[in-house]
């Protein structure tokens, strides 16, 4: 079974036919995806730009990690829901699509970031909690949070472009 095949079935599906059909459904999806990015990225960027010593610098980091970090996940929770139902709605849409591939691997990206932050760097914040710039690991996770999900977020918007593309990705003849 090739990935194609997987797609088509995906498509093929009643619930998907539906969705994809939907007068209100789809438009209600896209707009719940983008609401949902907004509160997850406002959440991120404040926590990012306390780690990079950029902002809130007077804020324990504790602090700040304590209030954000289950809307952070809420918001999240709602993105990969609402965005999971996109795709779901209409599979062969995207998959020869170049940017929603691009921004698949920068979300992977941007999570590996976070896990690793939370993992390790964040283990000794009592070490540095106060200190209003933070040690140089952490200043690199929050700045390379920062790139990743603002990629993340271009690249999603770009899927609705998805005539510019490299040549390279069109000689590849992944289009439906």
């Amino acid at each position: 079974m090739t990935l194609r095949s997987v797609f088509e079935w995906l498509e093929a599906m009643p619930m998907s036919t539906a969705l994809r059909e939907s007068i209100f459904g789809y438009p209600i999806l896209l707009t719940s995806h983008v609401v949902s990015m907004c509160v997850i990225a406002g959440l991120l960027v404040m926590m990012d730009l306390r780690l990079t010593g950029a902002g809130n610098l007077h804020t324990p980091v504790s602090h700040i990690q304590n209030r954000l970090f289950k809307w952070q996940m809420l918001g999240l929770a709602m993105s990969v829901i609402s965005g999971g139902l996109l795709f779901y709605g209409q599979p062969m849409r995207f998959y020869g699509n170049f940017w929603f591939w691009m921004k698949n691997l920068l979300l992977l990206l941007a999570l590996a970031n976070a896990m690793y932050f939370h993992r390790t760097i964040y283990r000794s914040v009592d070490q540095w909690d106060n200190d209003p710039v933070p040690p140089v690991p952490a200043r690199v996770a929050g700045a390379l949070g920062l790139v990743l999900w603002a990629a993340v977020i271009v690249t999603g918007r770009m899927i609705a472009y998805s005539g510019l593309v490299p040549q390279w990705w069109l000689d590849l003849g992944l289009t439906p």
